[in-house]
């Protein structure tokens, strides 16, 4: 949908960011807006994983500390990479090549050091470590050119696969419509 249609606040509504000012959501069996805000929180960050439209990556960590965020603040994601890796460590590693970045001394770059490409892929990383049921992906190839942008969703679509994870991505851009099983436009 177009700028201000409500794409946006609806992801916050399903990430359980935001409650909803009448009725209810269910994700994954859970009704979201009879928990608390503590209760969402942890309900959030071991089921979800946010590509933000701008990243949102904590610009004096390295890459790997971003991408291991989620692991440390859900023991639950944690525990999913250890079993599916073998450590929190290796899923980093794992991730980052998969998503095209295999060098090494990326691991310990600041992240304010990185082109937006680079931090792009961080960020998918980081919502995809720890296999969450869902990632919720809100405009997350708006910086990128059209080459750039395809690659970047057939990369997170193969990744989402492979973790058995639901996407739910959002865009103004309707080029990229055919890429996806299922379209839904917000007017």
């Amino acid at each position: 949908g177009p700028s201000g249609s409500g794409k946006t606040t609806l992801l916050g509504l399903l990430g359980g960011v935001q409650k909803p000012v009448s009725g209810s959501i269910r994700l994954l069996n859970q009704k979201l807006s009879a928990l608390s805000s503590a209760a969402r929180d942890r309900f959030r960050v071991d089921h979800t994983g946010y590509i933000f439209q701008q990243f949102n990556l904590l610009p004096f960590l390295s890459v790997r500390e971003n991408i291991e965020l989620p692991c440390h603040f859900s023991k639950v994601r944690a525990e999913r990479a250890k079993q599916r890796h073998g450590s929190v460590e290796k899923a980093t590693t794992t991730l980052l090549a998969h998503l095209g970045l295999k060098d090494p001394a990326m691991l310990t770059r600041r992240a304010d050091s990185l082109s937006i490409g680079q931090q792009q892929r961080v960020a998918a990383a980081r919502a995809l470590i720890g296999q969450p049921e869902l990632v919720i992906a809100d405009e997350p190839t708006s910086a990128l050119d059209a080459d750039s942008r395809e690659a970047f969703i057939r990369l997170l679509f193969a990744e989402c696969r492979e973790a058995g994870a639901s996407l739910l991505f959002v865009s103004h851009d309707q080029s990229l419509a055919p890429l996806f099983d299922r379209n839904l436009s917000l007017t």
